[in-house]
């Protein structure tokens, strides 16, 4: 059930950090999360507040607009880099996969 939790968690992070690629508020990060991922992942407003201020903290995000209650967000330098060892890490796993499995599905 962890392991569940902390997957989801790491697929959560990556896809938040892809979409700030593009200024982004806190709804469309939520609904483009679940579009990229055909609604296999979401994100609920109290884990995205949470991710957002650890991604701020980390210097991978910045804030760029306050409006009210409306925040908006855009990657850094040092988010890509992290979003981009990441995807580096994430095929490295599928290449180990497909090397131990010789490619068969299961």
């Amino acid at each position: 059930m962890a392991r569940e939790k902390f997957q989801t968690l790491t697929e959560q992070m990556f896809y938040i950090l892809l979409c700030l690629r593009q200024e982004q508020c806190g709804a469309d990060i939520m609904a483009r999360v679940s579009e990229l991922t055909h609604g296999r992942v979401s994100v609920g407003p109290g884990t995205l507040y949470n991710l957002l201020e650890s991604f701020l903290s980390a210097g991978y995000i910045a804030e760029t607009k306050v409006e009210g209650r409306k925040r908006s967000y855009l990657i850094t330098e040092a988010g890509q880099k992290a979003l981009e060892d990441e995807y580096r890490r994430l095929r490295t796993l599928a290449a180990d996969y497909e090397a131990l499995t010789g490619g068969a599905d299961t």
